[in-house]
């Protein structure tokens, strides 16, 4: 499946998309921590842990989701204007094609 098409997919519906089922339920965790994260408990947890998560990538998914709740509300107070299309899918090409990782080589 292309890229574009897996995330307009994800997008429109996380359920019937191309993601994997343990990916499926990470996104099913994140749409909480946005939404409703004061009721997010034990068994929330014991899903993603028997979906083969671990409480370091838990960690991860909820800071990742944090922070960017806290950028845009920085960004939309601040009166940043927002990029276009183009301009999001050439920022994340380098993603695409490295990683989020940074590495010590350049």
């Amino acid at each position: 499946m292309h890229s574009e098409e897996l995330v307009a997919g994800v997008l429109a519906d996380v359920e019937t998309s191309g993601l994997s089922d343990p990916e499926k339920a990470l996104f099913r965790f994140v749409r909480k921590v946005n939404e409703d994260s004061v009721s997010i408990g034990p068994a929330d947890i014991e899903t993603l842990h028997q979906a083969g998560y671990t409480d370091e990538a838990i960690y991860y998914a909820i800071t990742v989701c944090a922070l960017f709740n806290f950028y845009n509300r920085w960004i939309d107070a601040s009166g940043v204007h927002p990029m276009s299309d183009e301009a999001h899918r050439l920022g994340a090409k380098p993603f695409a094609i490295h990683g989020y990782s940074r590495s010590s080589q350049p």
